[in-house]
């Protein structure tokens, strides 16, 4: 291979090498002269770098570009953080945008999944801290108006504001109704979600319900002061009452199993669906929001700056992530975590 490669070479033009030799000689030098003077030259080097500017909306990226799009298997370890409002609490997925409920600015923010563009902020009323999608339309539960309104889910407009029981903290969605747990009057309260109507109050038979998780049939109530998990049927039957750790918050079914996170005892609980105890899980910071991906339970510590990815199968801890102070809520839109953070006003993306 090397003789005829040789033959070409002398066929060449003496003149057309010597300019070939010329100009690569002068590029060459060119780009060292232009490294060497990016190294010395602070000026210089800020003058050919180019540009960055981080997304619209993002406060915090721990990653530069190329390693957000070439290493984004482990994007969970470094957050990606969006500035939302004042004490960020409650999060919903709605299919395609994220919603936060920004507590300490009594509104709601919505963001774009993708990017977290803002695609509109709406008032709501006093202390907004839960929120639940019924596929149509985001509903927020006002802790401190104690009442639930309902925001159309694609222009954030007020379609109705529904009067429930005393601190309304948390929310579930069971395909046709609304349930809402009502904190200071410790029952529940069940709208239907097509009208906001109320269909029924039912005891929730502990001491200030926290938490609502639906399993296809019964809803789950986490009864945060009395450490223990309510099973209800649809009519509002008490079915069982399920001792866990303490001060429950969180509530989660993963399709199988119900998961609690136990805020005062740094623990998880995981359920069978007969409230069976299948094992406690340690997890520290107070935790108090749980999500379920597919695979694996997050549970936020509110008392830290950090999230813990359980595996649902066995328990185990896969990991524990870095995000903003007080992390209360997380949500899942299929591809990310999304957590708030009510100590810094943000949303985390993992």
């Amino acid at each position: 291979m090397k003789n005829p490669i040789k033959a070409t070479v002398r066929r060449i033009h003496p003149a057309i090498l010597v300019v070939a030799g010329v100009l690569f000689a002068a590029l060459l030098f060119s780009s060292r002269f232009m490294a060497r003077s990016q190294e010395e030259d602070p000026a210089v080097a800020t003058q050919f770098a180019t540009p960055v500017r981080p997304p619209a909306g993002v406060s915090t990226v721990q990653q530069n570009i190329l390693q957000i799009a070439t290493l984004h298997w482990y994007a969970a370890n470094l957050a990606t953080q969006f500035t939302t409002g004042s004490e960020a609490y409650g999060v919903a997925f709605d299919g395609r945008n994220m919603w936060v409920s920004n507590l300490g600015n009594s509104n709601v923010t919505k963001l774009q999944a993708n990017d977290g563009t803002v695609l509109g902020t709406f008032t709501v009323g006093l202390s907004p801290i839960a929120l639940a999608y019924d596929g149509a339309n985001m509903w927020v539960a006002n802790i401190n108006s104690n009442n639930v309104m309902k925001l159309s889910g694609s222009t954030g407009a007020v379609l109705g504001t529904f009067t429930v029981g005393t601190q309304p903290n948390a929310l579930a969605f069971d395909g046709t109704n609304i349930w809402v747990a009502n904190g200071g009057t410790n029952n529940i309260t069940v709208l239907r979600a097509s009208t906001g109507a109320t269909v029924a109050t039912y005891p929730s038979s502990g001491v200030y319900p926290a938490g609502l998780a639906f399993d296809g049939a019964h809803m789950w109530i986490a009864n945060n002061l009395s450490g223990n998990v309510t099973e209800m049927s649809s009519t509002g039957t008490v079915l069982g009452t399920f001792t866990v750790g303490t001060e429950p918050a969180g509530i989660v079914f993963d399709g199988a199993h119900i998961w609690v996170g136990n805020y005062g005892s740094n623990n998880v609980t995981e359920l069978s669906s007969n409230g069976t105890v299948l094992g406690t899980f340690s997890v520290s910071g107070g935790p108090n929001g749980l999500v379920y991906d597919g695979a694996n339970i997050w549970v936020t510590g509110f008392n830290g700056s950090k999230v813990t990815e359980l595996k649902a199968s066995t328990g185990a801890t896969l990991g524990t992530f870095a995000v903003g102070r007080q992390p209360a809520a997380a949500a899942f839109d299929g591809a990310d975590i999304w957590v708030t953070n009510y100590g810094s006003g943000t949303v985390s993306k993992l």
